[in-house]
């Protein structure tokens, strides 16, 4: 496999870089590296999903395939009372989750899996994810089935694509595994979507 950010073990030399990101008003710094998605800053498609997130969430959150944080810390930041999960196969990924919640004050609990592969005992009330497109489609949607699984009653998955990228047949497939999927927010050519109301398999 090529050393994409959703190797194990990335062998790309590591190249770290700090960046800062305010979240509805809550100033964050981050430490983010090589071998790890969006290196240097957070990608447009990260802060629209996060900006299109409800107004206020609780419970237990997972931030699936969380690269150096960002979604998880965010949330965890914001709304305080929530227990955040962060999962990512990538370990270079998941030492900066580590180290970024630390360093910004955030209640996390960081797990390795290769998608929900180790979480498939756990419920949620919330999973957000920016999806490793590069993985390709059989992955991703495999992520999406098993979120849509491990939901609570009410809970919901939201996740962010560019149009470009496969967002309508993503709709599509959602369809079959969700009741409702709403499009919370379409610009800059990506889709941020909300899916809930998990058909049971």
């Amino acid at each position: 496999m090529n050393d994409h950010y959703y190797t194990r073990d990335p062998q790309s030399e590591s190249r770290p870089v700090s960046c800062e990101y305010t979240y509805r008003g809550i100033p964050l710094r981050f430490q983010t590296d090589a071998g790890v998605f969006s290196r240097g800053e957070v990608d447009t498609g990260t802060r629209l999903l996060l900006e299109a997130l409800p107004e206020t969430m609780t419970g237990d959150v997972l931030d699936l395939g969380c690269g150096w944080g960002v979604i998880g810390i965010s949330i965890a930041r914001k709304w305080p009372e929530t227990r955040v999960w962060m999962a990512d196969v990538n370990l270079r990924a998941l030492e900066l989750s580590k180290k970024n919640a630390a360093a910004n004050g955030a209640a996390v609990t960081c797990v390795e899996s290769d998608g929900m592969a180790e979480l498939k005992d756990r419920r949620f009330d919330a999973v957000v994810t920016n999806p490793p497109i590069r993985a390709g489609k059989q992955v991703i949607y495999q992520m999406f089935a098993d979120a849509a699984a491990c939901l609570t009653p009410g809970g919901a998955l939201y996740l962010v694509i560019r149009k470009q990228q496969g967002a309508e047949s993503c709709v599509k497939y959602l369809k079959t595994i969700f009741g409702n999927v709403e499009k919370l927010d379409r610009s800059g050519g990506f889709w941020v979507l909300k899916a809930s109301e998990a058909i049971p398999v």
